[in-house]
């Protein structure tokens, strides 16, 4: 079996539904944030106020790069992984892509309490997420293999949901 990515938006359950998975397929769960902070010792947000988004994104690049090679595993990547065309080439040869689709107002429902993620931490967060949906939405659905509707199912429901699609298009073995 390949490894499935999971790409969509930040807020939009790629680190949950992929830990859930993981488990559920038993393989190992990565999540390419988690894997980048470890790195730099600080957090995402810290570096991208002192370096910038272009390095992040050089560094981000490099580990989906080591991520990706290897054993199959469930990994969560970061929601501006897909801006770069060798990411989104990347992603896509290495498994079974899919796109955890989620509205912008289902997002600001979930992350209106964030301070973590550095994208939304601007006057208009709501706005930024609009934004965001417009310019990426087309970079997910080029990447992917599956689009998942997240809406608002349980994680559970979600995890089915994956694994009924992963079943119906014969990447998994009907359980």
């Amino acid at each position: 079996m390949l490894s499935l990515v999971l790409v969509g938006l930040p807020g939009s359950g790629k680190s949950t539904v992929g830990r859930s998975l993981a488990r559920r397929l038993n393989l190992p769960f990565n999540d390419s944030d988690h894997a980048i902070e470890q790195r730099l010792g600080c957090s995402i947000r810290e570096f991208f106020e002192r370096e910038g988004e272009s390095r992040f994104r050089d560094l981000e690049q490099q580990v989906l790069t080591e991520l990706v090679t290897g054993d199959p595993r469930v990994l969560a990547t970061g929601g501006g992984a897909v801006l770069r065309e060798a990411n989104r080439t990347l992603l896509r040869g290495a498994g079974h892509v899919l796109y955890l689709r989620s509205s912008p107002d289902e997002l600001w429902r979930r992350l209106r309490h964030d301070t973590q993620r550095p994208l939304l931490q601007v006057s208009d967060p709501q706005a930024r997420l609009r934004e965001m949906y417009a310019q990426r939405d087309p970079l997910y659905r080029e990447t992917a293999h599956f689009v998942v509707e997240t809406g608002r199912p349980s994680v559970p429901t979600l995890v089915n949901m994956v694994i009924m699609q992963l079943e119906l298009a014969g990447v998994l073995p009907v359980s």
